[in-house]
């Protein structure tokens, strides 16, 4: 039996019983806001920078916004504007907002109660998008495990780094090196330089294991759990774990030839370096379109090819239920496979030895039309607020929805109010669409009639 039956059934008798109760959508939702809501409070307060007059509203909401949904675009110079206790907030909301918060309240239940409810539960595996509510406590502590686990494998790479090639005081490589972990992981982008990475573009040593956290983080959390305990036997995969492995490494390859193809002699980016810095610099850029949004290179002098194959990756993102944004791999694959199928003149979608859902086929066509039409909206709206030109607001626009944090460098610049439209472009990029919509409607409807067909013309 499917997750949805028992929940919907579940969620149902709870509100009955108990009056009103927010469904698991809703609750998803809401403990997205309230994050946001408090970061943005606690950033606001005088200590957290070291500006005489403290951040704007506007500019807090904004950062705890972008923390939150890790997305990491800025409109103030993180490493200067931010007192090291507004650092130490912002890696705390990106820690929060990369494991979620339903997971983050069901492990605060579990380390205080031992126990979790089963509105608890109904919430976490909405969130985790796991396909029951059994073990969700065995859920929790695996995604908990396995973010801490490869942030600290992470630090460990970093810190020797920071240490003693950049001749940082331990507690600087310290908390340098814990700060891009965990900003890395949880595909965030925020660094502790006002060039975000780019002193670090041919450094291997830095680059590369944040390359690695950034892609597991992008795989998601029911990949890694899958891959951890069976690694070694395929056969026994799941079509996600599939379509999730596939994607990412035909779009990660894929985007590294490219770009660095099309950058190699690109005075102003790739020109200037040697061919490995070159080969580096172009995997670096490819993998940060997996919505992580560091950047090696000044973006905002990449050619305009650059910049449209990078609108198209960062639009699909990384996987399900995990760290990284976008309309997802399994996404962009099914609205494949459903094209491939078309062509073919078959009736049903076959992808790995398995017939795919048609509930399917409806979800990733509602994800990608929302998806369009939030970002087009935008680019309008940000067109008329700032009268820059298409081709650097749709990237900003595309990279805000998607939650990745690569700019073209006109984020500082923006008007308080294109500074809201980025952050309700950011909420909506990590909560989802179908969760916001599922959220939105308060109850299912069923229709308990059928109308007659008809097949308008196509095409």
């Amino acid at each position: 039996m499917t997750f949805r039956d028992p929940a919907v059934r579940t969620s149902r008798r709870l509100r009955f019983r108990r009056g009103f109760r927010l469904h698991p959508a809703q609750a998803v939702v809401a403990g997205f806001a309230s994050a946001v809501l408090v970061g943005t409070l606690l950033l606001w307060l005088p200590p957290m920078s070291v500006e005489p007059g403290g951040t704007t509203f506007v500019d807090a909401l904004f950062t705890a916004t972008s923390a939150v949904c890790v997305t990491g675009l800025v409109v103030v110079d993180t490493a200067v504007h931010w007192s090291p206790l507004g650092h130490a907030v912002i890696v705390l909301l990106i820690q929060l907002g990369g494991l979620g918060i339903m997971i983050f309240a069901s492990l605060i239940g579990l380390v205080l109660a031992r126990r979790l409810s089963v509105r608890a539960r109904l919430n976490t595996a909405t969130e985790a998008k796991a396909v029951g509510f059994d073990d969700v406590r065995g859920l929790v502590r695996g995604i908990v495990l396995i973010s801490f686990t490869i942030e600290a494998i992470t630090w460990a790479f970093l810190f020797p780094r920071f240490l003693f090639g950049y001749d940082y005081d331990p507690g600087e490589a310290a908390w340098h090196a814990l700060f891009h972990s965990v900003s890395s992981f949880n595909n965030a982008g925020f660094a502790l330089y006002s060039n975000n990475m780019m002193d670090f573009v041919a450094d291997p040593f830095i680059c590369l294991p944040m390359s690695a956290a950034i892609i597991l983080g992008g795989l998601g959390f029911p990949v890694i759990m899958q891959l951890r305990k069976e690694f070694t036997r395929p056969l026994h995969w799941t079509m996600n774990t599939k379509l999730v492995l596939w994607g990412t490494v035909v779009l990660l390859l894929g985007g590294w030839a490219y770009l660095t193809i099309v950058e190699w002699s690109n005075p102003d980016t790739f020109g200037p370096l040697d061919p490995a810095a070159k080969l580096l610099a172009g995997f670096y850029a490819s993998v940060q379109t997996r919505t992580a949004g560091f950047n090696s290179v000044d973006i905002g002098l990449m050619h305009d090819e650059s910049w449209v194959a990078m609108d198209v990756l960062m639009f699909i993102g990384g996987g399900p239920a995990g760290t990284a944004g976008g309309i997802k791999v399994t996404t962009f694959a099914v609205l494949f496979f459903i094209l491939l199928t078309e062509f073919r003149g078959e009736g049903a979608v076959n992808i790995f030895g398995k017939r795919l859902s048609r509930a399917v086929h409806r979800q990733a066509i509602t994800v990608v039309l929302v998806a369009v039409g939030a970002v087009m909206l935008a680019t309008v709206v940000l067109m008329h607020l700032t009268g820059l030109a298409f081709d650097r607001v749709v990237f900003e626009a595309v990279s805000a929805f998607a939650t990745v944090g690569l700019s073209t460098g006109i984020t500082y610049d923006l008007p308080p109010a294109a500074e809201i439209v980025l952050v309700l472009l950011m909420f909506l990029g990590r909560i989802g669409p179908l969760t916001l919509g599922s959220a939105i409607a308060l109850r299912e409807r069923r229709i308990l009639y059928e109308l007659p067909k008809e097949r308008p013309a196509i095409g």
